[in-house]
C-alpha cells in the first residue's frame, strides 16, 4: 500500500535509495569475505626475521634483501587470492639469500586483481636492479602474467606458481619473455588440465615444471584450502622443489 501512495518522483526515490542501500550490503560483505585471509603459520612468521643472509623490511611491502652482495636482479611476487602476503616469506627469504631481491606486495582485500600494476611501484623504488621478474601464486599469478602482457619490457621473466593467464592477457608471441611454470599434479585449483589448457596463451618457449603430489596450498605456509587435493608430498618438499625451480628460471639467460 505505500508504494502505491507513492508519486513517480517518490518512486524512483524508493527504487534508487534500495539499490543504492543494497550495492553497500554487497560492498560490504564482499569487503568482509575478501578480508578473511588465510592466516600465516609459524614457519612463515620465522622467516620474516633478518638474519645474517637477508634483510627483511615490511615497512612499505615484504622486501627481502641479500646482505653477501648489492642485487641487481629482482623478483616482484604476487600472492595468491585471499591469502595473507606473509605466508610466502619462506620462499622469499630463501630466494633472497641465493642472491636477488623479493618484494611480495600486498594487495587491496588481499586480491592482486584489484591492483595488478602494483609491480610499477616496485620497479620504479628500486632503480639498482637492472633486470626485473615478476610472478605470483594461484590469483597473484594470473594478475602477474596480466601486467607482464600489458607492460612489454618492464619484466624479462615470468614465473607462475599453480597459475596461468588470462585468455584476455595471452602471451603467446612474447618471445622477449621467458616463462616458467610451476604447478603441482595433485592440484585441485588449478588443476593438471587448467595448466594444460593454458599452453596456447604462453610462449612456445615455456618451461613446465610439474611437481609430483604437490597441491595448491603447500605453495605458501597458511594451511590447508577449500578445494584443494590432499597432497602426497609434505609441505616443505613441495616448498624446496618450488624455490629450486623459481631460482633456476631467475639464473636462467634471458631471450
Amino acid at each position: 500500500m505505500y508504494f502505491r501512495k507513492l508519486n513517480t518522483r517518490g518512486k524512483i526515490t524508493y527504487i534508487v535509495t534500495v539499490i543504492l542501500l543494497s550495492l553497500v550490503v554487497a560492498g560490504i560483505g564482499f569487503a568482509w569475505w575478501a578480508a578473511q585471509a588465510a592466516e600465516p603459520m609459524p614457519e612463515a612468521l620465522a622467516a620474516l626475521l633478518s638474519d645474517d643472509q637477508v634483510t627483511v623490511d615490511y615497512t612499505v611491502w615484504l622486501t627481502f634483501t641479500p646482505t653477501t652482495q648489492a642485487p641487481t636482479n629482482g623478483f616482484i611476487f604476487y600472492p595468491g587470492g585471499r591469502v595473507d602476503p606473509r605466508a610466502y616469506a619462506p620462499a622469499a627469504h630463501a630466494i633472497a639469500a641465493a642472491g636477488y631481491l623479493v618484494v611480495i606486495v600486498p594487495m587491496p582485500l588481499n586480491l592482486a586483481v584489484l591492483a595488478p600494476n602494483r609491480a610499477e611501484e616496485v620497479i620504479a623504488a628500486f632503480p639498482a636492479i637492472k633486470q626485473w621478474a615478476i610472478g605470483g601464486h594461484s590469483l597473484g599469478g594470473t594478475m602477474a602474467a596480466s601486467f607482464a602482457a600489458d607492460h612489454p619490457g618492464a619484466v624479462n621473466k615470468l614465473i607462475l606458481w599453480a597459475a596461468y593467464p588470462a585468455s584476455s592477457s595471452s602471451l603467446a608471441n612474447r618471445d622477449d619473455l621467458l616463462v616458467t611454470t610451476i604447478y603441482g599434479t595433485n592440484d585441485g585449483l588449478a588443476t593438471v588440465a587448467d595448466i594444460e589448457a593454458a599452453r596456447p596463451d604462453l610462449p612456445p618457449t615455456t618451461t613446465y615444471v610439474p611437481l609430483e603430489g604437490g597441491n595448491h596450498a603447500q605453495f605458501g605456509w597458511y594451511g590447508p584450502q577449500t578445494g584443494d587435493n590432499t597432497a602426497s608430498i609434505s609441505r616443505a618438499v613441495q616448498q624446496e622443489a618450488t624455490i629450486a625451480a623459481t631460482l633456476q628460471a631467475l639464473a636462467a639467460d634471458t631471450p
